[in-house]
């Protein structure tokens, strides 16, 4: 029997209690939930009841300890681990579709949901649509492209949603539709086609990788790749179902959560890789992909990753 894994979760809104859910599925593999905490009361007396419907023992509040040196951080950026998603990053991993030249990626889907005292209408608390919820997609094409962003450009504005809703006296300012085309260091690129009033769609996400010698493409919810190659044309393209046979919980995001949660208990035992297959990094340039996209619709120019992390370091100086 494993070592019990003790966790505490910060934040417990709707995110939160989807790792609460997540958790409680992964009993079996040694996971209890110790302790949660949040500013907002009624997040905690949701996620209490959800707790104690899952059969878990009541969380309390506790004081977070001190940073130390030593603690194993994983960021959550779990579009990684949806199968169809996973198995597209494999096929590009393994060299099929050849040098990567382009990433496409397109989320047509719902407007944002409603939260805790409404803070994702305004940028001032999300730090806009492109990076609150974008990063993930940014990440992706990071990791498809297998380089670096060097610089963005941006196109986005309200045009639909949350026009006449009104907090506090102020009108949201989130965008909700956008281009973004992302540069690497490589010479491939990305582009992201973000529309948040089409809810009539039969996918939420399509995702278009594009090599030298083949192409290959994944789609969420209909959790299909299909994979084709240049010489073989239209007529030899492959459509496979991927699954993942360890996902016991599917969650708000496909399976991918529970998965996330896997690879971090390996992680923290040492198991398989040397650290988190998503380390701060990751984490970093993928956030930056959407600042920079932010401030280049806000300047109507390009704006390089070096420039949002320069200022980043000078404003936490």
């Amino acid at each position: 029997m494993e070592e019990m894994m003790r966790y505490g979760i910060v934040g417990v809104g709707m995110m939160g209690r989807e790792h609460v859910a997540n958790l409680a599925h992964l009993r079996s593999e040694g996971v209890v939930l110790t302790c949660i905490a949040d500013p907002h009361p009624p997040s905690l007396d949701l996620t209490l009841d959800l707790a104690r419907s899952l059969g878990l023992p009541s969380p309390q509040v506790v004081e977070a300890a001190k940073q130390r040196p030593e603690i194993l951080v994983q960021v959550g950026l779990e579009y990684r681990y949806m199968p169809p998603v996973a198995k597209l990053i494999k096929v590009v991993k393994s060299g099929t579709l050849g040098h990567v030249k382009m990433v496409a990626i397109r989320e047509h889907r719902f407007p944002f949901l409603v939260k805790v005292n409404n803070w994702n209408r305004f940028n001032i608390n999300s730090g806009g649509t492109l990076v609150e919820k974008c990063c993930h997609f940014f990440d992706l094409m990071r990791l498809f492209a297998g380089a670096n962003p060097v610089r963005v450009m941006a196109s986005g504005a309200i045009d639909v949603n949350h026009k006449d809703e009104v907090y506090d006296g102020k009108v949201p300012d989130i965008i909700d539709n956008a281009y973004v085309i992302v540069e690497f260091d490589n010479g491939s690129r990305g582009m992201l086609d973000l529309c948040m009033f089409a809810e009539g769609s039969r996918n939420e996400q399509e995702i278009s990788v594009v090599g030298d010698i083949g192409k290959g493409e994944a789609f969420v919810p209909e959790s299909i790749v299909r994979v084709g190659m240049r010489k073989t044309g239209r007529d030899g393209v492959t459509t496979i179902k991927p699954e993942d046979e360890r996902i016991k919980y599917d969650g708000l995001h496909h399976g991918s959560s529970y998965l996330e949660h896997l690879n971090f208990l390996a992680a923290i035992r040492g198991q398989g890789s040397s650290g988190p297959p998503v380390n701060l990094h990751d984490g970093l340039l993928s956030v930056a992909i959407g600042v920079a996209g932010q401030l280049s619709i806000e300047k109507g120019c390009f704006v390089t990753i070096e420039e949002v992390v320069s200022m980043t370091k000078t404003k936490s100086i």
